[in-house]
């Protein structure tokens, strides 16, 4: 007689066990707008055969830009070492290549594919030591610097390490970029908001920062951190030396880490505007400040002329921190074993340049001064066209790698932005999408004033089609405020 043991009669679906009701709560909170609502769209419209431009990101070669040769050809044969054994070596590579790779190699214990300390290998973290020293001044320590698959990895172990509970709050400037949204609310904190001045050049207002701390204090938030981003994301703006004066001194006085965004750093367009690093003005500023401000800066080679945000290196340099905090943040970093080697070699390329008289020189500061000069010619381009428009208003982008318009839509706009349940800037960024291909982002993304509306977009789109950028643009704000009947005329008054 045939078993029946492995029989079973059929039975309805289970259901599943992970589901989105029975998740954290706190991965349904995290909002990331930079990939929201319009990039899946975008998304779609690609699969679907549609053109899409992607200026929703900061992601350089993907629209284009082209690698720096030197750093690449030095990643060429890191890559593939037992290329500097054959003879053509020499033909096919530049003499500094080959010895920086050298380098590399003997002080990467067993090349690109192994494991290396979980803060990132001593010798590229000393490259970066040294390249604080020489920009700021003040001498740095390899063992308070830890280098992370970009430099948002960095900064979510350090919110992490701050964020105990829902009463643990966290200065964001706002427009903020949508990583500190999202990751304090992932961590279960408080995002505390002070708002940058838009008709003064999202300029910082001490006063500003003063009234969002005692309006979290008497909401009983206990602020740990206040959040810097210079240049601004998506904003543009850079601060000035006394910004950051006033910026030390407000989070001295208020016991807060100091945590500063400086990924942009190499993107300047505005030379009255130049970029100031806070621990520079830290090493200037006297005492008690310059040596009980808790700082810790960020730094990336996904922007600047290098674009390498494939690669993800990213690091953060703690300052005046507790040892004991830098330790139990290296056991966390230990979890993921280590920081990818690629990443941080590109970091040390980075930092590390080459330098007048070496053979690559001359071409590395070519190509890199033609791609800066580049961006700045496309941020006025684009400045000057959005601000040509009915209803647009564009502060100047001084640095970065985006565009952050105010946009006054018409009553019929909003009404039908709530009748279709959505934002009215993400309506109006769908509506762009559908008609120019162009993939931008809301400024609710972003987080801005309420009553106000923008949009962020890159400048990144290769120069020789950037007119045509622009003409889609201005082509479909065009048809879109007629469509709605809007007559709303641009204006810097008082939002």
């Amino acid at each position: 007689m045939a078993s029946s043991y492995f029989y079973s009669r059929p039975s309805k679906k289970a259901e599943k066990i992970l589901t989105v009701a029975n998740i954290n709560e706190n991965m349904r909170k995290c909002q990331y707008d930079v990939r929201g609502e319009i990039y899946l769209a975008a998304v779609k419209r690609t699969s679907e055969g549609k053109e899409v431009i992607y200026t929703n990101v900061g992601n350089p070669q993907a629209l284009g830009q082209v690698p720096l040769t030197f750093n690449r050809q030095v990643m060429a044969l890191l890559m593939a070492p037992f290329l500097m054994d054959t003879p053509e070596a020499e033909n096919m590579f530049p003499p500094d290549a080959i010895a920086r790779a050298k380098v590399y190699l003997k002080n990467l214990k067993g090349g690109l594919g192994a494991y290396s300390d979980s803060k990132g290998n001593p010798y590229i973290r000393q490259e970066i030591a040294d390249f604080i020293e020489r920009e700021t001044g003040v001498p740095s320590n390899i063992d308070n610097i830890f280098i992370s698959n970009g430099a948002s990895e960095c900064a979510r172990m350090l919110l992490y390490a701050m964020i105990r509970g829902k009463t643990d709050g966290v200065l964001v400037p706002i427009p903020q970029y949508p990583l500190y949204s999202a990751s304090i609310a992932l961590y279960g904190g408080e995002l505390v908001p002070y708002y940058l001045d838009e008709d003064n050049g999202w300029s910082l207002d001490i006063k500003e920062l003063k009234r969002s701390l005692n309006e979290a204090k008497a909401k009983g938030i206990v602020c740990r951190s206040l959040v810097f981003i210079n240049p601004g994301n998506p904003t543009g703006q850079c601060l000035t030396e006394g910004n950051i004066r006033d910026l030390i001194t407000f989070c001295h006085d208020n016991r807060l880490v100091m945590c500063a965004d400086e990924v942009y750093q190499e993107n300047i367009y505005d030379t009255s505007r130049p970029f100031i690093s806070a621990r520079k003005v830290l090493g200037q500023m006297p005492e008690p400040y310059k040596s009980n401000t808790e700082i810790v800066s960020f730094h990336t080679v996904s922007k600047g002329a290098y674009g390498e945000c494939g690669l993800r290196g990213g690091y953060m340099e703690m300052h005046n921190m507790d040892p004991g905090v830098v330790d139990e943040i290296y056991k966390v970093a230990s979890i993921n074993l280590c920081p990818n080697v690629p990443g941080q070699v590109a970091l040390g390329l980075m930092v590390n340049p080459p330098k007048p008289g070496d053979y690559s020189y001359e071409q590395f500061r070519a190509e890199k001064d033609s791609l800066i000069e580049s961006l700045k010619r496309r941020a006025r381009m684009i400045t000057d066209a959005f601000n040509a428009l009915e209803g647009v208003v564009c502060q100047e982008t001084e640095g970065a790698m985006y565009s952050f318009p105010r946009i006054t839509l018409p009553p019929a706009a909003l009404e039908a932005a709530k009748a279709k349940g959505k934002s009215p800037d993400v309506m109006y960024c769908l509506e762009l999408l559908e008609e120019t291909g162009l993939s931008c982002v809301p400024g609710s993304g972003f987080r801005q004033l309420p009553g106000t509306f923008h949009i962020r977009t890159t400048i990144l789109p290769a120069e020789e089609i950037f007119d045509d950028i622009i003409s889609r643009f201005s082509s479909f704000h065009r048809g879109f405020m007629r469509r709605y009947s809007g007559n709303v005329k641009g204006s810097r008054s008082k939002l």
